[in-house]
């Protein structure tokens, strides 16, 4: 017991540099995040108006956010868009990088031009695609200008389906992220499995389904914790490009938030639905910390 003490104690100073230089780090961390989240929470049960007041209405802001129809038409835009980009982000993403792991000619290229989007920010794409599917300008356009004079492309011109012109140019954007994570995790796979399956004679479908992608599990817990986090906070792709439009058939929460605190000046409710938004991305983070952290305690 007497030597465990001074193990202890060293193992405390172990490394004292590095721990010294992450104390602003973590300061920052527990005062501006955590800190600014639990002042979030506490004030959205007050009447706050243009300046924050401590005037607790109990869970009036919430049942006001709630009975809304602007804030559950958001809900449902962000449900919409939230699904399909996950679906459609992982399988698109998963089918490129299996186009690439086939060691293809000129595959720095096609990885470049499959990840450039990426670099460009979310007003731009938006500005883009806007341009691309304006019936005046863009496909419509050009279809028609073929001969095709009953074609019909305005996503962003029709309330019903907006949102799913949003979403064409979110997964224009973000499936080359998802490739280039995919095809890291593929290029990790050893070599001596592939000629195992082939020997065994293992079709290369069943390879992927059965043992492959399996594999693949820790990619695919931080691909959709990637895209969780990015969905949630969608606001600057919808502002460029339809500005919540038509009749606000486009609007989703975080956009929403913006609207209430900063041109509406009714901080109360848009604390109210900041902590709604907040809750979204615990129910996310939980599963992924629980799948992450148990899998290594398990092994």
């Amino acid at each position: 017991m007497e030597r465990a003490a001074p193990k202890r104690r060293n193992s405390l100073f172990k490394n004292m540099s590095a721990k010294i230089a992450a104390i602003p780090m973590a300061f920052t961390a527990l005062v501006v995040f955590l800190g600014g989240t639990i002042w979030t929470v506490v004030y959205s049960f007050t009447n706050s108006k243009l300046l924050p007041r401590l005037n607790f209405v109990g869970f009036d802001q919430y049942a006001r956010l709630w009975s809304t129809p602007r804030w559950l038409i958001s809900v449902e835009n962000l449900a919409i868009y939230g699904v399909l980009s996950l679906i459609f982000s992982l399988v698109i993403g998963f089918t490129l990088a299996v186009a690439m792991d086939q060691k293809i000619r000129f595959e720095n290229t096609f990885r470049t031009i499959f990840l450039y989007p990426f670099a460009l920010s979310f007003i731009v794409t938006g500005l883009v695609w806007q341009w691309l599917l304006n019936p005046d300008l863009g496909v419509q356009h050009i279809v028609r200008s073929l001969g095709f004079t009953s074609f019909t492309f305005d996503p962003l011109y029709n309330a019903d389906i907006v949102i799913y012109g949003v979403l064409i140019a979110g997964l224009w954007q973000g499936t080359g992220l998802i490739m280039v994570i995919m095809l890291a995790g593929l290029r990790g796979i050893d070599e001596e499995i592939w000629r195992a399956s082939r020997v065994d004679g293992i079709p290369t479908w069943k390879t992927y389904v059965f043992i492959i992608i399996p594999m693949l599990r820790p990619v695919f817990v931080t691909t959709l914790v990637l895209i969780g986090s990015g969905i949630i906070k969608v606001y600057d792709l919808i502002v460029a490009q339809t500005g919540g439009g038509p009749g606000g058939a486009s609007e989703v929460p975080a956009k929403y938030v913006y609207d209430l605190m900063f041109y509406s000046q009714n901080l109360g409710q848009g604390f109210a639905a900041s902590s709604m938004m907040l809750v979204t991305v615990i129910v996310i983070i939980i599963p992924w910390a629980y799948l992450e952290f148990s899998g290594k305690r398990a092994r």
